[in-house]
């Protein structure tokens, strides 16, 4: 199955996506800086601070989303509790997004969001956890029915 390959891919979108919402979230507060105009009486200075953190933590989180896929693909093996939490966590993000995108930025945004949310959920699906194999009945001996249930009709 081409699991590690899924898993790659959807780390570098991941980090790709963390470096591109520090960038816009770091546009949007120069942009807010710039004007110097308040909202609803708030200070400039705490929108500005509060867009570069924000930034700067969605960044952190898709990048340790980022991480933890492309651990997942390199090591070939299913990620632990709570790396499945994050990106299942993701997935929900991506997902949520996606649906926003739509009004608010079109259809090509909502393509990409949907790409990477696909992207997470094979890389879930495709480490999850694997069942033993099942037993075959014991077979028969001498063509008798077997013990532990009617013979057939």
């Amino acid at each position: 199955m081409a699991r590690r390959p899924v898993a790659v891919v959807a780390a570098i979108v991941l980090l790709v996506e963390a470096v591109g919402i520090v960038v816009i979230n770091g546009i949007l507060a120069t942009f807010v800086d710039k004007q110097d105009m308040s909202l609803a009486d708030l200070d400039p200075d705490a929108m500005v601070t509060g867009t570069w953190v924000m930034g700067g933590v969605f960044g952190l989180y898709l990048a340790a989303c980022g991480v933890v896929a492309l651990l997942a693909g390199l090591r070939d093996r299913a990620p632990g509790r709570v790396a499945r939490i994050l990106l299942i966590s993701c997935a929900i993000t991506h997902g949520v997004l996606g649906a926003l995108t739509v009004g608010l930025v079109g259809w090509d945004a909502f393509a990409f969001m949907m790409v990477v949310l696909g992207l997470i959920v094979l890389t879930l699906v495709a480490y999850g956890r694997e069942r033993p194999p099942v037993e075959d009945a014991p077979a028969a001996k001498d063509g008798a029915a077997p013990t532990n249930g009617a013979a057939p009709a």
